[in-house]
């Protein structure tokens, strides 16, 4: 039990250090000063999980674990010094994103099969963690967020907690490889969806008119 605990705390860990460099990138992309990124930084790791936790009617994880809050505050300074060695921002924004959708989509999940609800709400609330963060610091960069452009985002979030959930329920597995499985599975498909141009089925045309 110890082992689980401890994995599922280097899973949370390793999800905020991810979405802490994404909004870190993203926030540099813009130009922003240095207490800017910070801010997009923090809202982009806690973000989903803030609201999750709110859903679920518990402490808000980081207002109880300065842990967390000292993981980003570090992971965006060095993000900021990373900066002048790495010049190719989409790049790196683009992995840290998909790896953090796919590690703080298992956390939800399991912060929801802890509090006994209904697997379909489960996968809700992973999807929520995974993607909240993101929504809100694309929000406040001025940009459309990725989960309503046309880029595979939620969906690779759903299909991966699908499959965790399926596996746990299903299989005799190891816990912690159904994990580790799951989590690449949900970078793969987001990686392939952008290589390939997967999109989800449009319901309008080219061109509309907007003239009601």
């Amino acid at each position: 039990m110890q082992v689980h605990e401890n994995f599922n705390l280097a899973i949370e860990l390793l999800g905020t250090v991810a979405f802490a460099m994404s909004g870190s990138f993203a926030a540099m992309q813009k130009r922003l000063d240095p207490f800017g990124v910070l801010i997009i930084a923090f809202i982009t790791s806690v973000g989903g999980g803030t609201v999750r936790d709110l859903l679920l009617d518990v402490p808000v994880f980081w207002m109880h674990d300065l842990i967390m809050c000292t993981v980003i505050f570090i992971t965006c300074i060095f993000s900021m010094i990373f900066k002048s060695v790495e010049k190719k921002f989409q790049v790196t924004l683009f992995i840290f994103d998909s790896f953090g959708l796919g590690l703080f989509t298992i956390v939800g999940i399991q912060k929801g099969l802890n509090a006994d609800l209904h697997p379909l709400i489960c996968l809700t609330l992973g999807t929520i963690t995974g993607c909240f963060g993101g929504i809100i610091r694309d929000i406040l960069l001025n940009r459309i967020p990725l989960i309503f452009r046309k880029e595979i985002y939620a969906t690779a979030c759903i299909v991966g907690g699908s499959v965790f959930l399926l596996f746990i329920s299903y299989t005799r597995l190891s816990y912690t490889f159904v994990q580790i499985s799951t989590i690449l599975l949900i970078v793969a498909i987001r990686t392939l969806a952008v290589k390939y141009h997967w999109q989800m089925p449009k319901f309008y045309g080219v061109e509309q008119n907007s003239e009601m």
